[in-house]
């Protein structure tokens, strides 16, 4: 009982804490800083991190075979990359937790992948599961006034989704052959050299890190250094959530993490209107029940097909 208690502490906390690097993220994103520089930096900062541990936990567990090297790869670029620029541009452009809702759609188009790409059968809740989450997003971005979303913010979100939905399934066939810790470091050490030969690090603008960057909303009279918030970025926004779900997936089923998982926009959300003042309408909030709603019937849909 404790150990189930506190694995779901862990993922609570995990939620909480990716949630609440979309704030940061997006003071970092407004001084300036490229999605993609920003994404590069939190890659690369928490690959080296997470590199060290694990050479002096398993250092031979890094190793790879020709047949899994493409597959690793793809992971790294679509999984890790892909994921996080994706997830950079649209809370640059909108609300992060509408952001969040659309990224966690992943699972719907799981299903949708399951059926008829793989040909598998699916419960028949599957188009339950699909009718609430485009109505959800039907309501979230409020279509009849027109597009009240930004644009290319909503076109990152879906490319963020859809990303994330490889990443799940491209880990479900590595997770066979590795550890869930060595495909972190091998996802975030692949994203980091695509960044490195597309974005050389000489080229960095360097000067993000001693800027003063203003901490918006109720804290517009501070500021702090760009160092200390990205520093923050990787070790409290990617590397303690990461570790933090972990440690909560080696004693909680997937089921049940996946639903502890849909903490993270609602936190988000929260996180936003009380620091930075983003505030949705009622039917957007409504929208984003209902999409969480699909979310969880499709997780499930996912499940009983595997």
């Amino acid at each position: 009982m404790f150990k189930s208690l506190r694995a779901e502490a862990f993922l609570i906390f995990g939620a909480v804490a990716f949630a609440f690097n979309g704030v940061i993220s997006k003071l970092v994103l407004t001084d300036g800083l490229s999605a993609w520089r920003l994404t590069q930096i939190r890659c690369t900062g928490a690959f080296v991190i997470l590199l060290v541990y694990v050479l002096f936990q398993n250092r031979h567990s890094l190793t790879t075979s020709r047949q899994e090297l493409p597959w690793l790869v793809a992971y790294g670029i679509v999984g890790f990359a892909a994921v996080q620029v994706g997830y950079f541009i649209a809370i640059a452009r909108m609300p992060i937790s509408i952001a969040l809702i659309i990224e966690f759609t992943a699972p719907i188009w799981i299903v949708i992948y399951i059926r008829f790409i793989r040909k598998q059968s699916v419960a028949s809740t599957m188009w339950v599961s699909l009718l609430l989450g485009f109505c959800g997003l039907l309501l979230v971005g409020q279509v009849w006034r027109g597009l009240t979303l930004n644009g290319i913010g909503v076109i990152a979100a879906f490319v963020d989704a859809f990303a994330l939905a490889a990443y799940f399934l491209l880990g479900e066939k590595l997770v066979a052959q590795r550890s869930t810790s060595t495909l972190i470091v091998w996802g975030l050490g692949v994203a980091s050299l695509v960044w490195a030969i597309f974005m050389p690090v000489w080229k960095f603008p360097f000067h993000i890190l001693t800027n003063n960057i203003n901490l918006l909303g109720t804290f517009k009279n501070y500021a702090l250094p760009g160092w200390v918030l990205i520093l923050w970025i990787v070790l409290m926004g990617t590397i303690l959530p990461y570790l933090l779900l972990l440690a909560g997936l080696r004693q909680l089923s997937a089921s049940t993490s996946s639903v502890i998982g849909m903490l993270e926009p609602v936190a988000a959300g929260v996180f936003a209107w009380w620091w930075l003042g983003e505030v949705l309408t009622a039917t957007q909030l409504t929208g984003g029940a209902v999409v969480i709603a699909g979310i969880i019937l499709a997780d499930r849909v996912r499940r009983q097909a595997h």
